[in-house]
């Protein structure tokens, strides 16, 4: 098998027919020449030769991009990721999982308290989790009512059909909420990043208890490396509220809830049941709330806790459970007394 590398090799052997498959001529003149642009340039003397220093958007074929230099793109990149890790390294919301009902709880939160720092991890490369598809690998999305009024509050369009609507395809309202929570100043998402486990401590607020007060987080690349606790040092996110949509079991399905098993603060997981769409949907928003103190589950993941049905290919559930979510987290953040985002106390009302 050809490597990668001896591929990008060039081969003095090749003769100036080969100019005509894509190929530079041998003659000494062009060995040093780089590959690119290919043969598709006409002119040899426009091989290689650098832009013009000055942008131009001139469709003639006289297109110029303005100048850069690659640790141009590396510095803008790795200051702001930087500036990132340092900003969020304290926040005041952390999200577990960025599907639909993370978004729309990072969503409510952002809009309703725009002073608070909101932290998204999501371990997909893109985020949206099941909501590019409505379901299976179909496009439409179906949302019951009342969850209609969030579409319309995010100025999503749909299809009317009585007890339920349809958004055309699924794909729309996830780029649109999408756009929209990242386009609040207050909310940082790191995508492609696993939260491999919770951060918990003394409750101050219920002696002899531990409280969730963050996540430990690595890129999920080295997380699937290494297992779900990696060798790798991680990264560590302080938050006086954490809200988990890990979505049900899976490679990191469910991730908040088994570890609060595993670390003795839940005695056992109720397992997903069978599908029922009338009423699956109803009991997760209700059932939305802090499972223990400092982390709260919505969701699948809420299905994997307490034994409730599955949702199927119906939104409204979703959309609901993160909405409910984000009004219980604002709550919680109300109610605390927070020294450099850890809960001190409870907040002493005059």
């Amino acid at each position: 098998m050809t490597s990668f590398k001896s591929t990008m090799q060039f081969d003095p052997s090749e003769t100036v027919a080969t100019k005509g498959l894509g190929m530079l001529p041998s003659s000494a003149e062009n060995r040093n020449l780089p590959i690119s642009p290919p043969a598709s340039v006409k002119d040899d003397a426009e091989v290689g030769k650098e832009p013009s220093g000055v942008s131009c958007e001139d469709w003639s074929g006289k297109y110029s991009f303005a100048p850069i230099k690659e640790h141009h793109v590396a510095r803008a990149m790795t200051k702001r990721y930087g500036d990132d890790l340092y900003r969020t390294a304290v926040s005041d919301v952390i999200i577990v999982g960025c599907g639909s009902a993370g978004l729309s709880c990072a969503y409510s939160i952002a809009r309703e308290r725009p002073d608070l720092k909101v932290t998204i991890l999501e371990a997909g490369v893109a985020p949206g989790g099941g909501a590019w598809l409505g379901g299976q690998l179909m496009s439409a999305m179906v949302v019951r009512k009342p969850a209609d009024n969030f579409l319309r509050e995010l100025g999503v369009p749909f299809e009317d059909e009585g007890d339920y609507v349809v958004v055309k395809h699924a794909a729309l309202f996830t780029s649109t909420i999408l756009s929209k929570v990242l386009s609040f100043p207050n909310v940082k998402l790191y995508n492609a990043t696993a939260v491999e486990d919770l951060i918990t401590v003394k409750d101050p607020l219920k002696s002899g208890n531990l409280r969730v007060a963050g996540v430990v987080s690595n890129w999920t690349l080295v997380t699937l490396a290494h297992g779900l606790q990696s060798c790798m040092d991680p990264q560590t996110i302080t938050a006086p509220v954490v809200c988990s949509f890990a979505g049900h079991d899976g490679p990191f399905g469910a991730f908040s809830v088994k570890r609060l098993v595993a670390t003795g603060m839940v005695d056992k997981l109720g397992d997903m049941r069978g599908l029922n769409m009338r009423c699956a949907e109803d009991c997760i928003v209700n059932a939305t709330r802090e499972v223990v103190p400092g982390l709260i589950v919505g969701g699948m993941e809420l299905s994997e806790l307490d034994g409730a049905n599955r949702m199927g290919a119906s939104f409204g559930g979703m959309l609901a459970s993160g909405q409910k979510a984000a009004r219980e987290a604002i709550k919680l953040y109300q109610s605390y007394d927070i020294v450099d985002g850890e809960v001190a106390g409870g907040k002493v009302t005059a």
